[in-house]
């Protein structure tokens, strides 16, 4: 995609500070991502939205008045972490409550989730919506595993309409969520798109055909077909739209919002092509569009794609679609004036530590991440500390070593970005851990901070759930020299807290696959007395031979799910970098003991 030379770690965060940089009427970057501009009302409900980078306009060019409030900016095609949203949510959040919205992925689903938990626990009253339009990826009878295209702006600015007309939470809750019964989309896809710095796309169509139901990712389409002229194709995205219709709603009788999207190669004189067909389909079916849009409304990098929306609006979901907004990307009607933006700074204190939240955690910063890091500790505890600074360290060159193999498993039936994602994950874990060592902290400081940071600047579904398992082994652990056994607890803490954050069981075909084997071999070990090194190295074996297996699996959660039988055959990429990580350290530990 870039044509530039470029560092795929820093490039989504030079994009968010060149987009703020090139947009201070509308947004003021603070830590997690960006705010809106325009002063925001005591008491009025706050709308935070977010995702991956790669996608603009969305998310943070939907951030201003009459839209949302603030928006949390994650890596290329990687969820932000909860740690941006709960920042995010802090410095947005004005008395009214606070909407989380996100189009419904995986990762996306976890940290929002979990960000959400972190602002109750502040005080806040948060409501979640995902959004879930893309009818390709499960059944009607299962529409909360949809994922989100193009219908979060129908959700999104409804929402923010009614925030900024100063309506309660729950109506604004209320709002959203009929919006997004009332919201169907379905795109196709002609070429792959290709992640920065990367010399090939993610996925290939054959020439002369498209792929049906591609994801907002990258995720390869569901099926195939001749590409077809814009009548065709119209016909076709119309009637499967048509044929899904929400709950009670007419289209004969009922009016519609049409959206037309490009999805980042799918350029504007070839959209009005199709948007006359498409508009010529659903006259010829009844169909009265209230509105329309066409253009890049949320994309995918470059991929050479287009996807249809038809939001069926009644007379309060009208009328706030049609209401004025002024954000970056997306403008209509009048709002009145705002102040200028120097009279937020005095709101923005608590989250002026970076302009990104996807740069990695700077050094100074980590402190703040555990009020443990200060603890003094004994030489015998700094020692415990070091070593686990050492595994993190042999985590770090195994998953640097493994990123392009994992990246091209994960996209088999995924977008590709698990090697990327994984390395973001352990560098900012490594550097917060390496700060609370050089602090002299213990061992319980070293995880919690090496967890948050993982999550911080890993994002995605992988990050969320490597952050959990470190911050429960920190919090487990009650001893800053630990015993075997305490290492064992701390372990089955961490399980816990990954199957219960992702609800994942072995056999989903989840990095639990490897994760479960890996701790019961320990601890079959430990209680029949097994030397630690050989405990270890069969547990790393069992944790290996386990991920492998998952190539007979069909993935049932995550965003390899509508894809299940394009991963059957591979193993799952979370898995086997759980597996190549302990493996790494087997042998790390066996060199040491024989050294």
């Amino acid at each position: 995609m870039s044509r530039l030379i470029t560092n795929p770690e820093e490039f989504a965060a030079d994009a968010i500070d060149g987009f703020v940089k090139a947009h201070p009427r509308h947004v003021i970057a603070i830590d997690g991502g960006v705010m809106r501009q325009a002063p925001i009302p005591e008491g009025q409900v706050a709308l935070v939205v977010g995702g991956g980078s790669g996608h603009y306009p969305a998310f943070a060019g939907l951030v201003g008045a009459g839209l949302a409030t603030g928006a949390a900016c994650g890596n290329i095609f990687a969820s932000p972490s909860a740690g941006q949203v709960h920042r995010v949510g802090q410095a947005v959040e004005r008395g009214g409550g606070l909407l989380l919205a996100y189009v419904n992925y995986a990762g996306d689903a976890l940290h929002f989730s979990q960000g959400a938990e972190r602002l109750r626990a502040d005080g806040f009253d948060v409501r979640i919506v995902p959004v879930t339009d893309d009818i390709a990826s499960a059944p009607s009878g299962q529409k909360d595993q949809r994922r989100g295209i193009a219908g979060a702006l129908a959700v999104y600015k409804v929402a923010g309409a009614a925030a900024e007309a100063g309506q309660s939470l729950d109506a604004v809750e209320r709002i959203a969520l009929r919006a997004n019964g009332r919201t169907r989309s379905l795109g196709v896809a002609f070429s792959g798109c290709t992640l920065p710095g990367a010399d090939k796309p993610l996925f290939s169509v054959p020439d002369g055909r498209m792929a049906l139901g591609m994801g907002l990712h990258g995720e390869p389409g569901l099926s195939e077909g001749a590409i077809t002229d814009a009548k065709q194709l119209s016909q076709m995205l119309v009637e499967q739209l048509l044929d899904d219709l929400p709950e009670g709603v007419n289209p004969l009788t009922e009016r519609v919002v049409v959206l037309l999207n490009g999805l980042g190669g799918f350029k504007y004189e070839e959209l009005f092509s199709l948007f006359g067909a498409v508009a010529n389909q659903l006259q010829d079916q009844g169909v009265v569009i209230a509105d329309c849009e066409c253009g890049e409304l949320v994309t995918s990098l470059d991929m050479a794609g287009v996807s249809l929306t038809l939001f069926w609006v009644d007379p309060e979901l009208e009328e706030l679609w049609c209401a004025g907004a002024d954000s970056p990307s997306y403008r209509r009607g009048l709002l009145p004036a705002s102040k200028p933006a120097q009279q937020q700074t005095g709101q923005l204190q608590m989250t002026t530590m970076s302009t990104a939240g996807s740069r990695l955690i700077a050094r100074e910063q980590i402190s703040l991440l555990s009020p443990l890091a200060a603890k003094p500790c004994s030489l015998e505890e700094q020692a415990v500390s070091q070593q686990v600074l050492g595994d993190l360290k042999t985590s770090e060159r195994e998953l640097a070593a493994r990123e392009i193999e994992l990246g091209q498993l994960d996209a088999i039936a995924g977008d590709g970005d698990h090697g990327l994602g994984m390395l973001r994950g352990v560098n900012g874990a490594l550097a917060a851990a390496q700060a609370i060592a050089d602090q002299g902290g213990d061992v319980k400081a070293l995880l919690i901070a090496a967890g948050e940071a993982w999550s911080d600047c890993g994002g995605g579904t992988s990050g969320a759930l490597w952050g959990a398992g470190l911050r429960a082994a920190g919090t487990y652990l009650k001893n800053s020299t630990p015993t075997d056994g305490d290492w064992i607890g701390a372990l089955g803490a961490a399980v816990t807290a990954v199957q219960q954050l992702g609800k994942a069981m072995p056999g989903d075909k989840t990095l639990v696959d490897a994760l479960v084997p890996f701790q019961q071999r320990l601890e079959s070990g430990f209680q029949a007395g097994e030397t630690p090194d050989k405990t270890f190295q069969a547990a790393a074996l069992a944790s290996q031979e386990a991920a492998l297996a998952t190539a007979s699996l069909l993935p049932r959660l995550g965003r390899a799910r509508p894809h299940a039988e394009k991963s059957l055959g591979h193993p799952d990429p979370g898995a086997m970098s759980l597996a190549y990580v302990v493996m790494a350290f087997s042998k790390a530990r066996t060199a040491n003991s024989e050294g």
